[in-house]
């Protein structure tokens, strides 16, 4: 089965694949897909429209695009291909924080711009994904290792993970390099700050030590920091932890407490406290609610 074969992908499918279009190729789903999308693309052109937002790709353009809302993409009038990858999948709850400063409405979310010096890493973290979508423990019975690129449905647990795991790698490395489209980047002292946070939440960051990373007094980083943020550094590290404990918890068999020393919290107690102020219920809720049973 490849996607071909679901103009609807099921939600609860994990499908990747890899597409070298010319002009004339096209996909329209009037009522969405239940699945989320991911396209990135490698060279070529192509026009995304997701309600009523519309954006032309090209390379190093990564789009994402959620679910329930109607889709139209395609090689654009002009172009001669659209070479991309492509994923249906579930996000992770965590990957809201990574995709929201590209946000466009409709669900839609474009990455653009993605540093030259990435693509190789991101083409080669797409053709893992395609590979872990058809593994199977060694010893058991499996579908193969399967052809060159033809798309490949993740049915086993392991093998989604897998996947997930490389569309987390290409999500991160994308809206990490590149910049959200507006008015002001911001003060770049601010970005390397935040930078180095989302880079090691758990380690034992303070208002100092950051200013030191950025060449400032802490008076003057805090205020900067916090006129650009609208919040104070530590609440950003707070803020990263809980998230960092968030994606843990997710994908990871760790107790409570040691997500909490991972994630550089002092204690059980206050990651607790500071989870539940986040995402409205306890840490061991919240890892019931997506791993039931």
């Amino acid at each position: 089965m490849t996607a071909e074969d679901l103009s609807v992908p099921a939600a609860e499918l994990m499908i990747v694949g890899h597409y070298d279009k010319t002009a004339g190729y096209a996909t329209r789903r009037s009522a969405g897909s239940p699945s989320w999308l991911l396209l990135w693309t490698e060279a070529g052109a192509g026009l995304v429209e997701q309600g009523a937002v519309s954006c032309e790709v090209g390379a190093g353009d990564l789009v994402v695009l959620g679910s329930g809302v109607a889709q139209h993409y395609r090689v654009p009038a002009g172009a001669e291909r659209w070479r991309f990858w492509w994923v249906h999948f579930q996000p992770r709850p965590s990957w809201a924080a990574w995709l929201g400063p590209y946000a466009k409405g409709d669900g839609c979310h474009l990455v653009a711009g993605v540093p030259a010096a990435l693509h190789e890493r991101i083409g080669l973290a797409f053709q893992r994904g395609l590979r872990d979508a058809r593994w199977v423990p060694p010893g058991h019975p499996g579908p193969g290792p399967g052809e060159g690129r033809v798309p490949a449905v993740a049915v086993a647990g392991p093998a989604r993970e897998l996947v997930l795991g490389a569309v987390e790698e290409v999500l991160v490395l994308a809206a990490a390099a590149a910049r959200p489209d507006g008015p002001d980047d911001g003060d770049q002292r601010v970005r390397r700050a935040t930078a180095i946070i989302a880079a090691e939440p758990g380690a034992p960051h303070s208002v100092a030590s950051l200013a030191r990373a950025v060449a400032l007094s802490p008076s003057r980083f805090a205020h900067l920091f916090a006129e650009e943020t609208g919040q104070t550094p530590m609440q950003a590290v707070r803020q990263a932890r809980v998230r960092h404990a968030a994606s843990l918890l997710e994908v990871t068999d760790l107790d409570v407490g040691q997500v909490a020393a991972a994630s550089g919290f002092v204690s059980p107690f206050h990651f607790s406290r500071a989870f539940k102020k986040e995402y409205g219920l306890p840490p061991r809720d919240y890892r019931a609610r997506l791993r039931p049973g």
